[in-house]
């Protein structure tokens, strides 16, 4: 029953893999790995680290929809102490893009993930991935951006005219995102999120955030068991890849 799924080769009973879904589900915020490891009594930490990633992986469908209408695009650095030049801030920090649909004043559903460079070629190709063509595009004056007219996206750049204006003035939408970003990442999981395994954790606070209006967590619970058993399996050594253990030293702060 459990193959080709999450629970596959499992050696724990799926009772308590459901109770850990639950958990992770009716908690507001999450839980950490130290946090499910003492709630439901497992042996070590390794393990609850691992069915976390594992859940996290599940939080993803493959063929969700991309975003669509009017839509706020941005990247930021996560991690690391504030930088004193550009080329510490590489070496100590992640660039992630971040992508938030514009609902009049509001926010609709958000896309977040890791980009490799900041380069015209990863914030393109992070672009296409997200946002359905055809969707306004709103950007900075950044001209890593200059090309998304050619791909088919009416891009509408928020450039800095005359008098200064703060970054948040121009795509509010996405530095709330990120700030609710990092105060998640440090509030749930005290910074204790390695570079390597950042993806897994924007995962998990998109899915919470593209449904933070539910007001039922077992709805929570259900969505995440549906794509538990819709998704491939992710076994332990793919996790950790070359690391060999979980990788929990090298923190990622505010």
């Amino acid at each position: 029953m459990t193959a080709g799924t999450i629970f596959q080769d499992t050696h724990k009973p799926l009772r308590l893999w459901f109770q850990a879904m639950w958990l992770v589900t009716s908690q507001k915020q999450g839980a950490s790995a130290l946090t499910v490891q003492q709630v439901l009594g497992l042996g070590s930490y390794r393990t609850a680290w691992s069915w976390l990633h594992k859940l996290r992986h599940a939080m993803v469908r493959p063929d969700r929809d991309r975003l669509s209408g009017a839509v706020e695009v941005d990247e930021t650095y996560v991690g690391g102490p504030d930088p004193r030049s550009f080329e510490f801030q590489r070496s100590h920090k992640v660039l992630v893009g971040v992508a938030a649909e514009e609902r009049g004043r509001g926010i609709g559903r958000v896309r977040i993930r890791r980009v490799h460079d900041r380069g015209p070629g990863p914030i393109e190709h992070f672009v296409r991935d997200v946002v359905a063509p055809g969707s306004v595009v709103h950007t900075d004056g950044y001209l890593g951006y200059a090309s998304l007219s050619a791909l088919g996206y009416d891009h509408r750049p928020r450039v800095q005219r005359g008098r200064p204006r703060d970054a948040e003035d121009l795509l509010p939408r996405v530095h709330l995102v990120v700030s609710l970003l990092k105060r998640w990442l440090i509030g749930t999981h005290q910074g204790a999120v390695s570079h390597e395994h950042l993806d897994y954790y924007l995962d998990e606070f998109t899915f919470r955030f593209n449904r933070r209006r539910s007001r039922r967590r077992g709805l929570l619970f259900r969505r995440l068991l549906e794509q538990a058993v819709a998704v491939g399996p992710l076994p332990y050594d793919q996790i950790v890849e070359r690391t060999g253990k979980p990788r929990i030293r090298h923190a990622i702060k505010h």
